[in-house]
């Protein structure tokens, strides 16, 4: 695990410093080592987290003659058995890093290369005779990949903040997207909120060349259910896979631990790592003991002969951290889950290098409690549309009533009922909120064409569908990224492997959400192993005290103080906003998310345009 900077420019020359400076601001990703680079016309730089092969595994890596030059940041869990085929093909190795089979690999396969490869990764191939560069992300987009294009400029790495220090970097604020993001909490396609600064999404690749950028999907979520199998040949499967991909994730030639909460994702990595070796785990939770799952999780630790290593988190701990937390984000992330996350991973890295986590299984699974909604919608929807919008328009102007949000929504079709059940701030109040009208699309323009692609399945995939390729790119797989690499340690996520992708794509969905129960499969199989307890515990969501501390003194003036400030002056509407955090306050309406994301945005730009 490690990161990489880059660019392409005709006036670099072999003295070039710009590649270790944007390279020391990412030195929390590898702060093993750093080696560089540089020739005309093409500057690559590395920082390394030493995990396999620590004695000869540097970077930037050659090929045998030197015409090919290669960064690359995650693991390649398939890596041994790729090395053998190449080396039967004729390649000669001169590590035994997982790096060098991507570079050989390229040589033998070109792009085909990407389908084999089972991990996590993103990374640069330059290739000097042809001045041509190639490079991927894996298929769910764990590992991050931005760049920058400005003129005949590009700039490439693992985090935006190495491209400050280049000359031709013009640090501007995205602003026609705050739009998106007030709605999202992220921005949902390739645009940051740094202008001209772009990601490469899950699943693609890209190639430059004499100065032209063209990027193409290597990778696509495809369903195929089997309706032959029961519930009980599903438990057997996933048992099976799931111990396959942990044992894989587990390769390193450094101490592995694990993340672990109360609920069954997590516990369920712990249990099968546990049966592999001696375990570390790690868990956060609060003063508040109403919020923390550290007593379930302990109990479970015990009960599977593994050390636990507890933290918890004041509320002070917690505001406290919030400006270098959105730091390293990049763009501003108000998913409060962030910040206890943080905190989490800065424990164990106390401890070891490397854990093993379970993001993922709740996209994959059909873990979330709103995948239960289509079932109520079920009969519901077959009512004829001007009789269902008829009712959503009376109910929304009669005082609240038990079953009105359902009649409410029971207007829309799923692509418009469902975008992470709802919008921070929806389309039609985000002018209220800011300091001028900025011109923006409707959410549902950006998550359509993800519902148009399932359109012929049930409404449980077409949500599960549209998270994988929205909420787990842009959100969950970005924070636990950001995080873990802020405190130097890797976070590997077995529940996101390719042949465990396989297997839950083939699920039908009654055996992935019930009205009783959701992750029904995994749920079986993790039962088999796990307390009954445990197994079926209800989904909590790493659950936060923030919607208690915004009504203490304290909390409430460290956001009104930032809500009063000139930066929020210039951005939103601050009676509107500070309207928000006063009915917060006095019980009128329950706004944390609203009130965070403002907050978050507003922390982020004094970390990115006033403070650095």
């Amino acid at each position: 695990m490690c990161g990489f900077v880059g660019y392409i420019d005709e006036k670099i020359k072999s003295g070039d410093s710009n590649i270790k400076e944007m390279a020391s601001l990412i030195a929390h990703r590898g702060p093993d080592d750093e080696d560089y680079y540089i020739e005309d016309g093409a500057a690559l730089g590395f920082r390394r987290l030493s995990i396999i092969d620590l004695s000869t595994g540097r970077q930037p890596i050659e090929n045998e003659d030197g015409s090919l030059v290669l960064v690359f940041n995650g693991e390649i869990y398939n890596f041994m058995e790729l090395r053998a085929e190449l080396e039967k093909a004729g390649h000669v190795f001169k590590t035994k890093t997982d790096s060098e089979v991507i570079l050989h690999g390229y040589e033998e396969y070109g792009s085909d290369l990407l389908n084999m490869l089972r991990g996590m990764f993103a990374f640069v191939i330059y290739d000097k005779k042809e001045k041509k560069l190639f490079g991927a992300r894996d298929i769910f987009g764990i590992k991050p990949f931005y760049y920058y294009m400005y003129g005949d400029v590009l700039i490439f790495g693992s985090e935006i903040k190495s491209f400050l220090p280049h000359p031709d970097f013009r640090k501007e604020l995205n602003e026609s997207r705050i739009p998106d993001y007030l709605s999202f909490e992220y921005i949902p396609d390739r645009e940051t909120l740094f202008k001209n600064v772009y990601k490469l999404l899950g699943g693609e690749y890209f190639t430059y060349e004499n100065g032209k950028m063209s990027v193409g999907r290597y990778f696509d979520f495809k369903y195929d259910i089997d309706e032959t199998k029961t519930l009980g040949e599903w438990a057997d499967i996933i048992t099976e896979t799931f111990n396959k991909s942990t044992a894989a994730h587990k390769i390193s030639d450094v101490e592995v631990g694990c993340f672990l909460s109360s609920g069954v994702d997590s516990s369920y990595t712990v249990h099968e790592l546990a049966k592999m070796q001696k375990l570390k785990t790690f868990s956060v939770g609060y003063e508040e003991e109403k919020y923390s799952e550290l007593s379930y999780a302990g109990e479970f630790a015990k009960s599977d002969n593994a050390e636990f290593y507890p933290i918890k988190i004041s509320a002070d701990d917690f505001f406290g951290a919030a400006p270098t937390v959105q730091y390293h984000m990049d763009e501003p992330l108000p998913n409060p889950s962030a910040l206890p996350l943080y905190f989490l991973a800065k424990k164990a890295s106390e401890y070891v290098k490397v854990v093993l986590s379970g993001e993922g299984a709740d996209e994959l699974f059909g873990g979330y409690n709103y995948y239960k909604e289509p079932l109520d919608y079920e009969r519901y929807m077959k009512v004829p549309q001007p009789l269902r919008t008829a009712a959503s328009v009376i109910a929304s102007r009669l005082p609240s009533f038990h079953g009105k949000r359902f009649l409410v929504r029971g207007r829309y079709s799923i692509d418009k009922r469902f975008i992470r059940n709802n919008y921070v701030f929806d389309f039609t109040e985000r002018d209220r909120y800011l300091s001028k009208k900025i011109p923006s699309k409707n959410p549902a323009y950006y998550t359509k064409p993800h519902f148009d692609k399932v359109k012929g399945l049930d409404d449980v995939t077409k949500m599960q569908f549209a998270d994988l390729n929205t909420w787990l790119l842009y959100d969950i797989l970005q924070k636990a990224d950001k995080m873990s690499m802020a405190n130097s340690l890797e976070l590997r996520v077995p529940f996101l492997d390719r042949e465990v992708l396989r297997v839950a794509l083939s699920i039908p969905a009654r055996y992935r959400v019930s009205r009783e129960k959701t992750k029904v499969a995994l749920r079986e199989a993790a039962s088999r192993q796990l307390p009954q307890k445990t197994a079926n515990m209800r989904k909590l969501g790493f659950p936060v005290p923030l919607h208690d501390w915004l009504k203490q003194d304290k909390y409430y003036s460290k956001v009104y103080e930032k809500f009063n400030g000139d930066v929020a002056g210039k951005f939103f509407n601050v009676t509107e906003i500070l309207r928000l955090l006063d009915d917060h306050r006095e019980g009128k309406a329950g706004n944390m998310k609203k009130i965070w994301s403002v907050y978050t945005f507003i922390l982020w730009y004094e970390e990115y345009f006033l403070n650095r």
